[in-house]
């Protein structure tokens, strides 16, 4: 094996993210081969893994809430940011920034008690709870990031002809991103946990283990719940922390041209 190889092949043994998606894969696929643990933990339980639902698709729910209400906050979130750093938005900001505090400031359990009635069970209102919830750390992190882009930059542009949306894509959003980044990865490691509660209104989550367990005192299930979930936010945080050191060498200089 080459020396190239073999620095290669040391650097992903002590890769953390590798690790820890080793770790949930082995624990999502491999669940029911760990029986005789919890049996072992918990033997007063006549069932100690969880088997209403298999893990993989429990995981694979659980996923797909995070990621519509991700995309949907960052949609909102960011448009939102730039908005009222715009000469003809800046009036607007501390209504903006009041009402996404306003949402975050709200327990998703109340927003799902309230739509509950409106729109019925399922992941409806638990994608406007975690949605809401996600908002305040995009729209704080893009308004961030924004001011930080440094006058002189914005100005070289200007003296190179460039209009507003030009300076914006090509300027202000690639300095930007990394600290865009930093807002999405603190409001997507909340929606990983909190839609954990989706699983109270219908909605299939890795949270429905947890509520089973916590409606029918099984602990085991509740740790399973539980274990699965903090690794889920583990990988989510140690992948958002490449993106992030990806996005600082990207967006060093801003594109001129």
């Amino acid at each position: 094996m080459s020396t190239g190889r073999q620095v290669q092949w040391l650097a992903a043994a002590r890769d953390p993210l590798a690790w820890s998606i080793a770790a949930l894969v082995l624990l999502v696929f491999g669940m029911s081969a760990l029986r005789p643990l919890f049996a072992a933990a918990f033997p007063d339980l006549q069932r100690p893994i969880f088997e209403q639902d298999s893990f993989v698709a429990l995981t694979i729910a659980h996923l797909t809430l995070v990621a519509l209400s991700s995309a949907a906050s960052i949609v909102a979130g960011v448009a939102a940011g730039i908005f009222i750093t715009r000469q003809s938005g800046r009036e607007f900001r501390p209504l903006v920034e009041s009402t996404v505090a306003m949402g975050q400031t709200i327990p998703p359990v109340a927003v799902l008690a309230v739509a509950v009635p409106l729109i019925g069970f399922g992941e409806t209102p638990a994608l406007i709870a975690l949605s809401l919830y996600g908002l305040l750390p995009i729209v704080q992190g893009t308004v961030a990031g924004l001011e930080s882009v440094p006058a002189s930059a914005r100005e070289a542009a200007a003296g190179l002809g460039m209009s507003a949306q030009r300076i914006l894509l090509r300027i202000e959003l690639p300095l930007a991103m990394p600290v865009i980044i930093a807002g999405v990865r603190t409001s997507t490691i909340i929606n990983v946990g909190t839609a954990a509660l989706a699983a109270t209104v219908g909605a299939k989550s890795l949270g429905t283990p947890i509520i089973v367990g916590l409606s029918g005192f099984n602990t085991a299930y509740i740790v399973q719940g539980a274990v699965v979930v903090g690794l889920l936010a583990i990988v989510i945080d140690l992948a958002f922390d490449r993106l992030t050191r990806s996005a600082t060498r990207a967006g060093s200089f801003g594109n001129l041209s």
